[in-house]
């Protein structure tokens, strides 16, 4: 029998996203996808996927699911959601083989915004322009084009692995600043505007989802006005409009627009952007190109060693417990008679 997950309670924002899709920005179709590719690497990886499958990306809160069918195995990687398995406090980065009719609890996240939940053998989801991600204002890809709803049941696509369970041993890579490369249209700017964007903090409205950041700080002086000819938009491209405000524009963005461009988040730390929340503070670190290229190769690399910080879990019992076993019945005199 297939297992499967049942949605009983799916939090208020809840979409299936993978590694996002490729090749369609040409035809006005956003690549959404993940917006913390780490976590999202780090679930698929305990439970034996490839680092970019499908996972079920939770904001802000999660939510209750049961297992159905047969046995599942499962982990939560990314915010700090508090995790529970029939009751029981149980551990993020590390995996979970559940029987059918466990029920899973993800809580509010005490840290960081977005947290995933991932299946052996990923969900049965049919791929949408070669990509399960949901993308939520073209109501295209994930389960019919939305958030997960309540009596939703999402079959896993593959038995779970025979191996041990794993934990994750590493640390996801540090994001103290969120480092930027000038441009496309920073002549768009005056210069005083160009030295507050590497030198002032700005804060996070709560006018933040997938789409992008809007953000609120000084404002960015415009040299040339506030309209171009619309043109691409990358992962991370920071638009400023009349007010001044800076909006960091994320996996769901329109493809083209005609706010100058200030400049553009180096896609390593676009992650950290994806956990972010309304009221934290962002400062942007000014880089080069060669810098930038650094860091994507480096966060590249993070992953694809990611299955050898996957060890498997042990389940020694504690000192305390041993103290408090009665681990020799009877009494010997060690003759063996």
């Amino acid at each position: 029998m297939t297992a499967a997950l049942d949605i009983i309670a799916p939090g208020p924002l809840t979409t299936a996203q993978d590694g996002g899709r490729t090749g369609w920005l040409r035809y006005g179709v956003p690549g959404s996808g993940a917006l913390d590719r780490r976590a999202l690497a780090v679930a698929n990886v305990l439970v034996g996927n490839l680092p970019d499958a499908g996972a079920l990306e939770m904001t802000l809160a999660g939510g209750t699911f049961a297992v159905r069918g047969s046995a599942l195995r499962i982990a939560l990687a990314g915010a700090d959601m508090p995790l529970a398995i029939d009751g029981e406090a149980a551990s993020r980065d590390r995996s979970y083989t559940l029987v059918p009719g466990a029920v899973i609890r993800v809580g509010a996240a005490r840290n960081g915004a977005r947290a995933y939940l991932a299946v052996a053998g990923t969900f049965a989801i049919a791929p949408v322009f070669g990509s399960v991600s949901t993308h939520r204002r073209a109501g295209i890809g994930g389960i019919d084009g939305g958030a997960l709803k309540a009596g939703m049941v999402l079959p896993a696509a593959g038995p779970p692995p025979s191996g041990p369970e794993l934990r994750f041993t590493g640390e996801m890579p540090p994001s103290a600043r969120i480092r930027i490369v000038l441009g496309p249209q920073d002549d768009y700017f005056t210069a005083a505007a160009l030295a507050t964007l590497g030198e002032a903090a700005f804060t996070v409205t709560p006018q933040a989802d997938r789409m992008g950041l809007r953000l609120a700080g000084p404002p960015l002086a415009h040299a040339k006005g506030f309209n171009i000819v619309s043109d691409a938009i990358a992962p991370g491209s920071i638009q400023v409009p009349g007010d001044g405000q800076p909006i960091v524009l994320l996996a769901d963005r329109q493809t083209t627009g005609g706010y100058p461009k200030i400049a553009t988040v180096i896609s390593a730390d676009l992650p950290a952007l994806g956990q972010m929340r309304p009221g934290d503070s962002i400062r942007f670190e000014v880089v080069g190109i060669a810098a930038a290229v650094a860091a994507r190769r480096a966060l590249l690399a993070w992953i694809a060693a990611l299955p050898q910080r996957a060890v498997p879990v042990t389940t020694a019992l504690a000192s305390e417990r041993l103290l408090g076993a009665n681990l020799i019945s009877g009494v010997t005199d060690g003759s063996g008679a």
